[in-house]
């Protein structure tokens, strides 16, 4: 669900799992400030990696992959 421009609208689900946008990221992997705010790359709980964009307007998501794979354990091979 994301815009033309690149970010998510307020409100919105993740498309993969449905946690919502707004809520607490599954896991933070970093922050950075910038000169408007920061910016976040986070895990949803299904893997997906977000950026997201926190400033002056908000907190919007601008990118978003798809769900992690899982990965087999070479004990399972």
């Amino acid at each position: 669900m994301t815009s033309p421009t690149g970010t998510t609208p307020a409100g919105t689900v993740c498309p993969h799992c449905g946690w919502p946008d707004g809520a607490e990221p599954f896991q933070v992997v970093s922050r950075h400030a910038t000169a408007a705010g920061r910016t976040e790359w986070t895990r949803c709980g299904c893997g997906s990696l977000q950026v997201r964009v926190v400033d002056d307007r908000g907190m919007r998501i601008v990118s978003r992959s798809g769900p992690a794979v899982p990965q087999s354990s070479p004990a399972s091979r």
